[in-house]
């Protein structure tokens, strides 16, 4: 990389950054982790341990924010001392440093456009195959493999929390939480129909194959949100753990299913080691459903925490993913598409999120 190429980067970089400082208004949140900590100081600050483990919480948001903010400096400064020393064998240097900073860039960006009020929260996800059998349960088992490698490519806690496998391949249904700092704002985008066409392996004449699985995502929402639950209103059926799982499952009838019977909604839980602790979980993803599905109710705007879902069939998919006749996987509210769908299955999801959190907020 030639000198006056990393200096024309140096002037777009600044400028983002300046853009990101005045957004994330960096004086203030210095000044707010200063007031925070002082109110952690306070004698019988933990005597109330949900709201001081909320305000811990907010605390270390806004440090990674701090600390992600100079992390961007560092950089910037890196590459414009090579600038300075002037030294040629450095400028080789350079491309690799301007890669990197402009992928921080563009991450810490995507993450501004996160201002929604769930945006903060855990993401609950859930996939359910469509019609067709074994084709899209094993298709929905896909996906599932797809956003455990999201997770982990990107250094969030995935938990599982339900798993219903299928008798012959793939699965019935499957629960799990992602856990990081505003991972329901990151994934938000991925609630609707994903339709995969392919050659299938189940067909002994190798016929082309068109299956379509369904997720929804939900905030997680906190326990210091006050939400009743009327116990008259739960049918609550207990069954043995069966699938993924740990030691304890297949062992004793510890697996949860909770009905709210106004709504319909169910929850099953069978990852955890009891039938209590599976009721619990259960409860929490419960309130979190009913708290979702009570904010769109109230305020008409389902915008805010993801459109409705729409139907597990043709014609209502979100993104299709083609293995054959060609390979391609294509978002059909933003226009974005990859040559790569191997790639894209194995959790490299970054271009399609970034991609619709820039439409959505365009078009919120």
């Amino acid at each position: 990389m030639e000198k006056y190429e990393i200096i024309k980067w140096l002037e777009i970089f600044d400028k983002r950054i300046k853009d990101i400082k005045e957004v994330l208004n960096i004086d203030q949140i210095s000044s707010q982790i200063k007031l925070y900590e002082e109110q952690m100081l306070e004698e019988g600050f933990w005597d109330k341990a949900k709201e001081a483990s909320n305000l811990t919480q907010k605390n270390n948001n806004l440090k990674d924010s701090l600390n992600n903010y100079n992390q961007l400096i560092k950089e910037y400064e890196d590459l414009a001392m090579i600038v300075e020393l002037n030294d040629a064998t450095l400028f080789l240097e350079a491309e690799d440093l301007v890669t990197n900073l402009d992928k921080h860039l563009e991450k810490t960006e995507i993450e501004l456009l996160l201002d929604e009020d769930y945006d903060h929260m855990n993401a609950i996800v859930e996939l359910h195959p469509g019609a067709g059998g074994t084709e899209s349960q094993d298709w929905a088992l896909m996906l599932f493999r797809m956003y455990k490698r999201y997770a982990e490519r990107n250094h969030f806690d995935f938990e599982l929390i339900d798993y219903l496998e299928a008798n012959d391949a793939g699965i019935k249904s499957v629960t799990f939480l992602i856990k990081g700092l505003n991972t329901y704002g990151i994934l938000k985008g991925e609630k609707g129909v994903h339709r995969l066409v392919r050659i299938s392996p189940f067909d002994a004449n190798s016929r082309r194959h068109t299956s379509f699985a369904a997720c929804n995502v939900v905030p997680e929402i906190n326990d210091n949100i006050d939400l009743k639950i009327n116990q008259e209103d739960l049918k609550i059926d207990t069954y043995r753990s069966s699938g993924a799982g740990g030691q304890h499952v297949n062992t004793t009838d510890s697996a949860v299913r909770i009905t709210h019977l106004p709504t319909g909604i169910v929850v099953s839980c069978q990852n955890e080691r009891s039938q209590l602790q599976n009721r619990e979980r259960a409860l929490h993803i419960l309130k979190s459903k009913l708290y979702q599905k009570l904010q769109e109710e109230q305020d008409r705007l389902k915008k805010n925490i993801g459109a409705p879902l729409t139907d597990n069939a043709f014609g209502s998919q979100i993104r299709s993913y083609i293995l054959h006749p060609y390979a391609m996987v294509k978002d059909h509210r933003t226009g974005i598409e990859s040559s790569n769908p191997n790639d894209v299955l194995d959790g490299n999801l970054d271009e399609f999120i970034h991609a619709y959190l820039k439409w959505y907020k365009n078009n919120r």
